[in-house]
């Protein structure tokens, strides 16, 4: 499989830069696999295809304000520190990325306050962006954490942080309703659209939710760069999946219920701990599962998701689950009727 085959055209006015009003009342497109028909909906119409037992499989990761900013020593100059993940917790050492990179060698101070109750020391460079820096905080670990919340900025996508200004609206509407355990620097976007009522409704119909995490990182937005998507590899990200959430969704495969994986997040998540007779086990590390077609998948048979950009991986896994003619055809169809692409953007329901 190609990178190439990924491709489409994609005018600018089509990404998605705010959140729609309400939450449900996105546009929704229903592919149907088996009849390859092509509906249009709002996104509050899911509620009419799923039934008691059924199961969504819901990534209940939570965004932390991911972004900083500070101050080199001496010259004082901006810098951008983008928190990536937490590799010791004790000594506060996280890795993150920095721009402009150019100006950040190791062994460089940088201070986020004035009064310098929190300064951080380049130690080692990872990547042509990437640092790995310690904390130099005087306090217990949840002081440390509250100062990083205190100054942090919601890490919204890069290509909406290029078009306009972080809001007071995104710290709400860039987390799902559901989200509980921190640990991600992007949304697993699918899962926007769920109101708290929608899900009430869905609760009372006797639909089953099945929560696991996902911390998704900042591999979510990387670029393939390889032809041969074989060579491709991607960033690991931490996931657990409790024995009761495999009870949950065994129980419906079982019973032929819908299992519907809310995001490309979930879907990850569930394939990356699949038993030898097709059953999901619970799990708890990290994964870098990389799913593209052709790909059987074991768990779920049915899946909502965003519209992708072109050539991602996240595109890949939708055409993995849907079939990529198929997926191209329903994208030509979002693009003539202006669907909103992106982490904003509207969903797709594939049955």
């Amino acid at each position: 499989m190609k990178l190439s085959a990924f491709n489409f055209d994609l005018p600018t006015e089509l990404i998605a830069q705010h959140p729609n009003p309400s939450r449900d009342e996105a546009r929704l497109m229903v592919l149907n696999r088996e009849k390859k028909t092509i509906e249009h909906k709002l996104f509050k119409d899911v509620l009419d295809y799923f039934d008691e037992g059924d199961v969504l499989i819901m990534n209940n990761t939570k965004v932390f304000p991911a972004r900083l900013y500070g101050n080199k020593e001496k010259t004082g100059a901006r810098i951008e520190v983008f928190l990536l993940r937490e590799l010791n917790r004790e000594s506060l050492l996280w890795d993150v990325l920095v721009d402009p990179a150019r100006k950040i060698r190791i062994g460089n101070k940088l201070y986020f306050t004035e009064d310098d109750s929190l300064v951080a020391e380049v130690i080692d460079n990872t990547t042509s962006r990437g640092r790995t820096i310690r904390f130099l905080f005087d306090g217990s670990y949840e002081e440390f954490k509250q100062k990083i919340t205190e100054l942090g900025e919601t890490p919204i996508p890069p290509y909406i942080k290029d078009l306009r200004e972080v809001v007071p609206e995104d710290e709400e509407r860039y987390q799902t309703i559901y989200a509980k355990n921190e640990g991600a620097v992007a949304a697993p976007t699918a899962g926007l659209h769920f109101s708290r009522s929608l899900l009430k409704r869905l609760e009372i119909k006797g639909v089953e939710f099945a929560e696991l995490t996902l911390h998704i990182g900042l591999g979510t937005f990387r670029t393939v760069d390889v032809e041969d998507l074989t060579k491709h590899k991607m960033d690991s990200e931490q996931a657990e999946i409790t024995q009761e959430v495999a009870d949950i969704v065994n129980r419906g495969k079982e019973n032929r219920k819908r299992i519907c994986a809310v995001g490309t997040t979930s879907m990850r998540a569930i394939e990356s701990s699949v038993s030898t007779d097709g059953m999901l086990k619970p799990f708890t590390g990290w994964t870098n599962k990389f799913i593209f077609p052709p790909y059987d998948f074991s768990i779920a048979n049915c899946m909502i998701t965003n519209f992708h950009t072109p050539q991602s991986t996240l595109l890949m896994m939708v055409a993995a689950f849907a079939d990529l003619d198929f997926v191209k055809k329903a994208y030509e169809e979002a693009v003539k009727e202006k669907y909103q692409f992106y982490s904003y953007g509207d969903a797709m329901l594939i049955i």
